[in-house]
């Protein structure tokens, strides 16, 4: 959510802001009347309290001086319950900003560059070179089945589409990933969290899924619950409405969940095997930063994610995305894609975002400034570290041999026990 004070003192900067992403500034003026409209409200009703003061202290004399205050009372009956109405016309204004700021998107970084249109985003770094190997190679989805390791149709069975099922080294080589990322976040100086796997609509309206974001998420409707689409939202929310010491900064915290998304509308060729799926692993990393180093912190997160990456030794660049192309919370993100050697095409693993304080006021998560003084709201990032089904895809097609088999990154020996898929 955005300060109301920056859509008062400089409504422009924010629509342009807005502009760039392809939204509609509308909202800006919509949030602008009603905030007008509760501070009149305010207002009014502030001036009826004195008054009702005022009478009362007049009432209270009138008694002490046994004269007939009945016409007084009278008047300071009508003043309480001119005063309860607009208590609520209040509430309801207030309601409705509340409401209204809750659609208005975070505005881009001045850093961003304009587009519409992912041909839009700038690579700004890349890393080794594509595999040359010189034989015809299989896209990972035909090595998937010809090493057994995934079953689509199985998966498809007990749940539908989109959810693979990991088999014997399929699965070792899923856990091998995922602690290996864990581990070299523990290294980074992140703090491991094990969080709930649903959340509550509090949470998802603090990160910024709700409202923008309910066709993506599965919900439990008995019980209020969605399912998590990130571990973003329970991480983030893991201090929500908390004051953090200065001296607490940067907090850095990680974690492991499965993801599930709806993928509303997906299909083609693009979904094939791991390229999109309902259900996938993935390592998060969020941090709470102060405002005045969270850039610094972004390209931090973004080292760390690309040390796995050159770990693993798979070619990626590093996508600057364009204002077009950002979230509607983000302020700033770069997205890692690797290459595909069996598709010939560039997977995105990893987005990396800063959201500066626009997270945080939804979850009213603030530090108290060090030098004393009220508190302050931190600015919130996180990124993927990593995602694991492109990785996977990646890392099959780049390492596998004439023979059909795939070679195991060494890094990840001591994770997998083997070496040899296949």
């Amino acid at each position: 959510m955005l300060d109301i004070k920056l859509l008062r003192e400089q409504p422009a900067i924010v629509r342009e802001g807005i502009t760039r992403k392809g939204e509609n500034p509308a909202l800006v003026d919509e949030a602008l009347a009603l905030d007008e409209q509760r501070r009149q409200t305010l207002q009014h009703g502030e001036a009826l309290k004195s008054r009702k003061n005022t009478v009362s202290q007049q009432v209270a004399a009138m008694k002490s001086r046994k004269e007939d205050a009945a016409s007084v009372i009278a008047e300071m009956r009508l003043v309480a319950d001119e005063i309860k109405a607009l208590d609520g016309e209040l509430r309801r204004v207030e309601d409705q900003l509340h409401a209204t700021m809750l659609q208005i998107p975070n505005i881009p970084h001045a850093s961003v560059p304009d587009g519409r249109t992912p041909a839009d985003n700038k690579e700004v770094a890349r890393w080794g070179e594509p595999p040359v190997i010189d034989f015809a190679p299989k896209p990972h989805w035909e090595l998937l089945e010809s090493l057994g390791i995934v079953d689509f149709a199985r998966g498809t069975k007990i749940a539908g589409a989109g959810f693979p099922v990991f088999i014997g080294k399929g699965a070792r080589l899923e856990r091998a990933l995922i602690n290996f990322f864990l581990d070299q976040a523990a290294e980074n100086g992140y703090t491991e969290l094990l969080p709930p796997l649903m959340v509550n609509a509090a949470s998802a309206t603090g990160t910024g899924q709700l409202p923008d974001k309910e066709g993506q998420m599965y919900a439990v409707p008995g019980d209020e619950f969605y399912l998590v689409p990130t571990a973003e939202v329970p991480v983030t929310n893991f201090h929500r409405d908390e004051i953090l010491l200065e001296s607490q900064l940067p907090t850095k915290l990680c974690a492991y969940t499965p993801c599930f998304r709806r993928e509303a509308g997906s299909y083609g060729k693009d979904v094939r095997g791991l390229n999109r799926v309902h259900q996938f692993d993935k390592v998060e990393l969020v941090k709470m930063v102060h405002p005045g180093t969270s850039y610094d912190e972004l390209e931090e997160m973004r080292s760390c994610a690309e040390q796995l990456l050159r770990k693993l030794e798979l070619h990626y660049h590093v996508l600057l995305m364009c204002s077009g192309d950002l979230g509607f919370t983000q302020s700033k993100k770069y997205d890692l894609e690797v290459w595909s050697i069996g598709q010939q095409k560039w997977l995105e693993v990893s987005s990396i975002s800063n959201f500066e304080s626009f997270q945080a006021r939804r979850l009213n998560l603030r530090f108290r400034p060090a030098t004393g003084g009220k508190p302050e709201f931190v600015h919130t990032l996180n990124g993927s570290a990593l995602a694991l089904p492109r990785i996977v895809a990646a890392l099959l097609e780049q390492n596998q041999t004439p023979e059909g088999k795939v070679i195991v990154p060494q890094v990840l020996h001591r994770y997998t026990g083997f070496e040899i898929i296949g």
